[in-house]
């Protein structure tokens, strides 16, 4: 990790933070990210793994299936970009074995365009956490990507954020 993306990373204090690679295993992520969505527990750490096998995602269920073909779709989108890359094939694979929700949708075939996109979870201690999502590509590195999130407008998020202690928010401009 690059000593400018780390302090980007550690200066986002409007939400989590992470730099995930190209399979979208997660490379490094800022104090929130790690309380928020519990990476911080020195596993390795995929975030399509993740969407689909986690509590704190699968604990909104309406939001989590209206989300889950498009969490699809934009990784084989990403895997459409490098079509002999076998890393891309072994995460589906292990997570078709794992999950008949992806496996169906895996099936389908759906190529989307990655988008601005809301990530919702279901805290153990802060309750229902609501994010706008942006994905920034790393300029000198374009296997990274840096996914900032910010507490969505009109949902309590922000403030069930400031409950969890050792947690220090800024307001979003």
């Amino acid at each position: 990790m690059t000593a400018e993306i780390r302090a980007l990373l550690d200066g986002w204090e409007r939400g989590p933070a992470v730099v995930r690679d190209r399979y979208w295993n997660i490379l490094a992520f800022n104090t929130l990210a790690g309380r928020i969505f519990g990476c911080d527990d020195g596993e390795p750490h995929n975030c399509l793994v993740t969407f689909f096998t986690s509590p704190r995602y699968r604990g909104l269920p309406e939001i989590w299936a209206a989300a889950a073909p498009g969490v699809v779709a934009a990784y084989r989108a990403d895997a459409a970009l490098a079509p002999h890359d076998e890393e891309f094939d072994r995460v589906a694979k292990e997570l078709v074995a794992s999950s008949s929700e992806f496996a169906e949708l895996w099936d389908r075939h759906e190529v989307g365009v990655p988008a601005q996109a809301v990530n919702a979870l279901l805290h153990p201690e802060a309750g229902e956490l609501f994010f706008d999502a942006t994905t920034l590509t790393v300029a000198d590195n374009s296997n990274w990507s840096v996914v900032l999130y910010n507490p969505r407008p009109g949902t309590a998020t922000h403030a069930r954020l400031t409950t969890l202690p050792h947690l220090h928010l800024t307001e979003s401009a």
